[in-house]
């Protein structure tokens, strides 16, 4: 995976445009799907870009050619953070989004990663069938978004020098943690904090600005961290860092299409689930055998290390979020019952 995955970095890092139809007619209705990752084909790469050409290719499919689909992966259409905003206003069709990127606009995603909420998939992924999910999925829906695919993804540490794996590891070290309440985390334990999308972190690293990243198995693959890593600290038995990375869509632009067109949109987005699932715990394991390779020391969680996360988080992190606002109190204590 380490040799293909590097190949198709470098030979794919402009924009991917495809069109999928049926015959020589020109598709009635042509969506543009965004996102932030090395492009690939839709059989090989990131598993996140290949869910995108997995969509658009049934949606075409399934449409009979009347809906189309433009990719546009490493950010090339839209700069990374603008893309949820885009949606929104519906300047963007379809993007594969970590949701706490929308923090500042939207204080509320930011349970998408609140650390030692979620701490196993089956634990995320039950959201959607608990109150959490509607909750969420409302309130998104009201802000202009609407989730297509729900994907968790569990994360880990690379660092440039020693491996951070309990909380006093990170003192002293400058970490990028992916949101604000894993900031907060990082700061109690006594760390400085970088605040980038994952697909700055090697730059950052590469500098010096950043000594260890904290970002998902699949994106400490595809953007090569473990070329400027000599440690890496896996999420793949037990983790306190698990994203909300969902395909979202405009609202606007989805109910401008006529109900057929939904229908298949949802149906697709819907049976990509376990797609997403075992990609991201697929690249779990991978992640080790690629640093392993490249000789990186490598180091596990367990379920008190994962507690102790947990601890400083909630003191933290849970109380500041559940303060912003009375949906993110709501949320905040929706998913606690799941996590109960």
């Amino acid at each position: 995976m380490l040799t293909r995955r590097h190949v198709l970095v470098s030979a794919l890092a402009g924009p991917a445009i495809l069109r999928f139809g049926t015959g020589t007619a020109r598709a009635a209705t042509t969506l543009k799907i965004s996102h932030q990752f090395p492009g690939g084909t839709i059989d090989k790469g990131d598993f996140r870009d290949r869910l995108c050409r997995m969509f658009a290719e049934e949606v075409a499919k399934r449409s009979g050619g009347e809906i189309s689909a433009e990719i546009y992966p490493n950010s090339s259409l839209i700069k990374t953070n603008a893309q949820f905003s885009a949606m929104r206003k519906g300047a963007l069709d379809i993007s594969l989004y970590p949701m706490p990127y929308a923090g500042g606009e939207l204080p509320e995603t930011n349970i998408g990663l609140m650390p030692g909420l979620v701490t196993t998939y089956d634990q995320g992924l039950a959201w959607k069938k608990n109150p959490i999910g509607k909750a969420l999925t409302d309130f998104l829906a009201d802000k202009g978004i609407i989730l297509l695919t729900w994907v968790w993804q569990a994360g880990g540490v690379a660092s440039r020098s020693r491996p951070i794996v309990a909380p006093e590891d990170a003192k002293g070290m400058k970490v990028r943690g992916g949101s604000r309440e894993m900031d907060m985390v990082l700061q109690t334990a006594g760390a400085a904090v970088l605040s980038v999308p994952s697909n700055e972190i090697y730059a950052a690293m590469q500098t010096g600005a950043c000594d260890a990243g904290i970002t998902s198995s699949t994106s400490l693959i595809s953007f090569r961290l473990e070329e400027v890593s000599k440690s890496l600290t896996s999420g793949a038995g037990a983790s306190y860092w698990f994203m909300l990375e969902p395909l979202m869509m405009s609202k606007s632009i989805f109910d401008g299409l006529p109900k057929k067109h939904q229908d298949v949109i949802l149906a697709v987005g819907l049976e990509l689930e376990a797609f997403g699932r075992k990609g991201a715990q697929d690249d779990d394991v991978e992640v080790a055998k690629v640093y392993e390779k490249a000789g990186a020391k490598i180091s596990a969680l367990d379920i008190a290390t994962v507690g102790k996360w947990r601890d400083i988080a909630r003191d933290t992190a849970w109380k500041d979020y559940g303060a912003k606002t009375a949906t993110a109190a709501n949320l905040l204590k929706l998913a606690s019952d799941v996590a109960a």
